[in-house]
């Protein structure tokens, strides 16, 4: 009674997880990119051709189970043993039946596919370099009208929500939303350098069929030309630490005419965030951009509130560094000073001289400095961090 009233509770669980909001697609997701939809047809003629061996050799199984059953007075040869030469000859056709379908019928579309992958010189338009960080992705064009283009993308999904016991309602793209998304255009062959400023990461996108891990000091290669227009989004599908559910992919697919149209905007938005570093801040501006800054690239390690994650990350919070001085009689900065942290990161930690401008980097400086518990009173001007890069 006991054993039919866990397996009563085992079925209503089942059928109350139906109403979770999951994607039940048997399949892959529509390819977007020449190398995705390759990769869907070697997939598909693989599961044909495995199922088919399945299917045989089941029902020759099955065939051999029940003719040859005792019911029906089988009487097995018991006395008659098979000469080697026949052992051998049924084990050979077997295995040259098998030789055959992995080696022409399967090998040949394989060889083809993994060539394709690694083609990413040939006729590619535009290079892009992607480098994965702990936990956020720096995208950089490399040349063609794009070139200088460089921009950190971060998770966007409010902090609340993925805090545990959120009870509101919950973004449509959870963990799946970016503030700067990759813009490519629509048709162009992109080639992608990929590395690392730290730990393995894997820059993945699954309707482009294209996956490389991002190796710290190495550079990797991929690339892809989307033939439809919309958005698509991945993650990071190599396990790089406690941020590594955090750290999305989001790509718009974009006419040439708007990508061009973006392209212009964006050197825009950079001219201007950069021009920011040749003036001078009021305290309360630098600490309101601080605090946008450091909760998109900062909390996810040393917490919202500051408090850190000891010992991996330390608090800021009442802490030696952003509470001593940053600079020397000289007027340079201190090694080790809160300032050299970063720029230069330390153990874990990245530069974010590569990923920050001189506005953002003096912004969130002088956020933690005056708040987050601490009150040290100064302020960074967006100047000194461009003269200290120097």
């Amino acid at each position: 009674m006991q054993g039919f009233k866990r397996i009563s509770l085992g079925i209503l669980a089942m059928l109350a997880s139906i109403n979770v909001n999951a994607d039940y697609s048997w399949n892959f997701p529509a390819p977007a990119t020449p190398m995705a939809l390759d990769t869907l047809h070697v997939h598909n003629k693989f599961m044909t051709i495995t199922g088919i061996i399945f299917v045989v050799v089941l029902l020759i199984m099955i065939y051999s189970i029940f003719a040859h059953r005792k019911s029906k007075s089988f009487k097995p040869v018991v006395d008659k043993v098979p000469s080697t030469a026949v052992e051998i000859f049924w084990t050979l056709i077997p295995f040259a039946i098998l030789l055959l379908i992995d080696f022409v019928i399967m090998g040949i579309p394989a060889y083809h596919s993994v060539v394709m992958m690694e083609d990413t010189r040939d006729k590619a338009t535009m290079v892009i370099k992607i480098t994965g960080s702990q936990w956020r992705w720096q995208y950089e064009y490399m040349d063609g009208d794009a070139k200088g283009i460089k921009f950190v993308s971060n998770l966007s999904t409010p902090k609340e929500q993925t805090e545990k016991g959120f009870k509101g309602i919950k973004d449509e793209h959870y963990l799946l939303e970016v503030d700067n998304r990759l813009v490519l255009p629509v048709g162009e062959k992109v080639r992608i350098l990929m590395t690392s400023n730290d730990v393995l990461h894997n820059w993945w996108v699954p309707q482009f069929g294209s996956s490389r891990v991002a190796v710290p000091g190495f550079l990797r290669e991929t690339w892809v030309q989307v033939d439809r227009e919309g958005t698509y989004r991945g993650q990071c599908k190599e396990l790089c630490g406690k941020g590594h559910g955090y750290m999305p992919v989001v790509v718009d697919a974009v006419p040439m005419d708007q990508f061009k149209i973006w392209v212009a905007a964006k050197k825009d938005e950079l001219a201007k965030a950069s021009a920011g570093s040749d003036k001078e801040w009021n305290k309360e501006d630098l600490i309101a951009n601080g605090k946008t800054v450091y909760e998109k690239n900062c909390a996810v390690c040393h917490q919202i509130t500051g408090a850190g994650l000891p010992p991996a990350f330390p608090p800021l919070t009442g802490s030696k560094i952003a509470n001593g001085p940053i600079f020397g009689a000289d007027g340079k900065y201190l090694k080790d000073s809160h300032l050299d942290r970063v720029l230069n990161g330390v153990r874990v930690m990245p530069a974010w001289k590569t990923m920050l401008n001189d506005t953002e980097i003096a912004s969130v400086i002088t956020y933690e400095r005056n708040a987050l518990g601490n009150s040290v009173g100064d302020v960074l001007q967006p100047a000194q961090v461009k003269a200290a890069r120097q």
